[in-house]
């Protein structure tokens, strides 16, 4: 926190009321430090700063309003840790603050995430209130109410919720929480943007999801469990309220900034050999939505404050990874050095971007390294992407629920990833089968998992980093009419009044209970196996009904058998022989039966319908 330390009694001329970030760390890799400070007429004050191991570089007074100014300090490796004494002076009148380097601490996060992880997606403000005392926070511009009967407002979900539900998480067998963006969004209009897409301050969580403190607390109980945390962050936009839209620091601030042009979310002309300028512009440079103006991130001093909240998050609550919204609308070269910015601090971090294309050539072209990003003469350096391509083929379990004939039903999944190749490592691919934008994989209630189980084995047995939406392992239903708060429902059990209460055994239904018990399973099965984490796949066409795969690393391998139609087959065996040896036993992960696949050269093996196993050697 700021601390105004004693000054002249002059008639005021300019002030300092805040200063981002609010402190910062001696021995950081890059040793330029931006501060952002605001006050009323602070631009044309002069700075100064006596501390040793730091010097000023360059004060930056930009185009735009008087109330910015960019200082630029350079803190060398030999700096200590310890409060300085910052000055701005003008005519008479002097300002002082105190602001504080800090010494870093041993990382508990950083960690990053890959493909032996398991991500679950949790919406904050539809899992549990913990705290109703923060519902309305007196102090905030906008006031949102809450009110669970309008699926489109704010319900009261916080970071107490998610902590008091550890517990449940954990039993789960997940290994990483990904959280919707929990910073502050102090926006007009009753919804209150409980989905936190709209930022007003980069350094502040929302007081009504909880405080700095308690966010760190939940990544500190989370990583004593061995959980990572990824945070969602968004630098293609920022809410209407934050105070760069009501008073820009420069005229370049905004793309678009004095009159509003919404994107055309076609984000194939980015890619687009033959795209004109104007259709690239609107895309990358418009607007999300008139409450979400569009930052430009080829402003250097819009871009260092980015890179450098980032990396404040990483040290401040040690966050193990992020997952960056709206990836390919920002600019992507100024992403790309963001990207590498970060890395530099914390190698073994992970980044992973939303590029929503409806093909997988859109989303390999996005990902660092790849062919496609190589031969774009920009390499995008963005380490995972986002596999929407299967999401859209796995919408209300349609291929899970169709006949699987040589051109429809599995194989369609079968092709889906016979075009892994585009990527530069499908390992590094976030594979989903529906979240908080998207329809819920089951559209309307089921009374049968069979279908839902297939989805749920591809889900966590193929290559990729897999990713559970919060309430999947509940059969949690719902399309987007009458808005996306439908699929984005309460967790029954976690807010007050709630008479059915998921999070225990005793509040499912035994189906519930099935499907929650299958996910935890396999999950748990997953944290030892070398083959889920780093193997290669091999897979078989499924033009017989069955489709069967091999992942493996070195000696450790698994193998996944699928019928893919609703009635009993049977195969000929003989087909595998090149991953299946005759008379060999194998385990199933989940129900820990012992079941041989070949008993003989020429054995016909017979399926029931829907039958899916997990199959580990003995």
């Amino acid at each position: 926190m700021l601390t105004a330390i004693t000054s002249p009694s002059v008639a005021a001329a300019f002030s300092v009321d805040r200063i981002d970030p609010p402190h910062w760390w001696v021995g950081m890799h890059d040793t330029s430090l931006q501060l952002q400070v605001y006050g009323d007429n602070i631009k044309n004050s002069q700075f100064s700063v006596d501390y040793p191991g730091v010097k000023v570089d360059s004060v930056v007074r930009l185009n735009g309003s008087p109330n910015w100014q960019y200082v630029y300090l350079s803190v060398s490796p030999a700096a200590v840790p310890g409060k300085m004494t910052l000055k701005w002076s003008e005519g008479k009148k002097t300002v002082k603050k105190e602001y504080e380097l800090r010494k870093r601490v041993p990382q508990k996060g950083a960690q990053g995430f890959d493909a032996g992880d398991v991500l679950y997606l949790v919406m904050p403000d539809r899992f549990a209130d913990g705290d109703p005392s923060n519902n309305v926070v007196a102090r905030m511009k906008h006031r949102a109410e809450v009110n669970r009967e309008n699926p489109n407002m704010r319900h009261g979900g916080d970071i107490a919720g998610i902590i008091n539900h550890l517990d449940y998480i954990d039993d789960l067998g997940v290994t990483a929480v990904w959280v919707n963006p929990v910073l502050e969004n102090d926006m007009p209009g009753k919804g209150g943007s409980y989905h936190g897409y709209a930022t007003t301050d980069y350094y502040a969580i929302d007081p009504r999801f909880g405080s700095n403190e308690e966010y760190s607390a939940m990544i500190d109980s989370l990583h004593n469990r061995g959980i990572k945390t990824v945070m969602d962050m968004i630098f293609n936009h920022s809410g209407i309220g934050h105070p760069w839209i009501e008073d820009m620091p420069s005229k370049d601030w905004l793309n678009f900034p004095d009159e509003f042009h919404q994107t055309n979310y076609r984000l194939s002309t980015l890619t687009d050999p033959y795209a004109s300028d104007y259709d690239k512009k609107i895309s990358a440079d418009g607007w999300f939505v008139r409450d979400m103006p569009d930052l430009n991130q080829r402003n250097p001093h819009l871009m260092k404050y980015l890179i450098q909240n980032s990396i404040w998050w990483i040290e401040e609550s040690q966050i193990d990874g992020i997952r960056m919204d709206t990836y390919p609308y920002a600019d992507e070269r100024a992403m790309a050095g963001w990207i590498d910015a970060v890395l530099a601090e914390y190698p073994s971090f992970n980044i992973v971007g939303e590029c929503w294309f409806g093909d997988v050539a859109g989303i390999g072209r996005w990902q660092g390294g790849s062919p496609l990003s190589i031969a774009s003469g920009n390499d995008t350096h963005l380490p995972t992407v986002m596999d929407f391509p299967l999401m859209i083929k796995s919408a209300d379990l349609a291929p899970f629920k169709a006949d699987t004939d040589p051109w429809n039903g599995l194989n369609k999944i079968y092709d889906h990833l016979a075009l892994d190749f585009v990527y530069e490592n499908p390992l590094r691919v976030l594979r989903f089968l529906d979240n908080h934008d998207t329809e819920r994989v089951i559209q309307s209630d089921i009374d049968s998992l069979q279908n839902w189980k297939q989805a749920i084995t591809l889900l966590l047995t193929m290559p990729g980093i897999p990713q559970i939406y919060y309430g999947t392992e509940l059969l949690m239903s719902g399309t987007r009419e009458g808005g996306d708060g439908m699929i984005r429902k309460d967790m029954p059990g976690g807010f007050p009044g709630d008479k059915v209460n998921s999070f225990i055994k005793e509040g499912r239904t035994p189906l519930q209970n099935e499907a929650y018990d299958y996910i935890a399973a396999v999950n748990k099965w997953r944290k030892g196996s070398n083959a889920a984490a780093k193997g290669g796949m091999k897979h078989f066409m499924p033009d017989n009904g069955l489709y069967l795969y091999e992942r493996r690393s070195g000696d450790d391998s698994f193998i996944v058998v699928m019928n893919g139609r609703d009635i009993p087959i049977d195969v000929d065996m003989s087909r595998y022989d090149e991953v299946i040896p005759v008379g060999t036993a194998y385990r199933d992960v989940v129900t820990g039966e012992t079941i041989v696949l070949r008993e003989s050269a020429g054995a016909i093996k017979n399926f029931k319908p829907r039958e899916t196993r997990i199959l580990e050697k003995l």
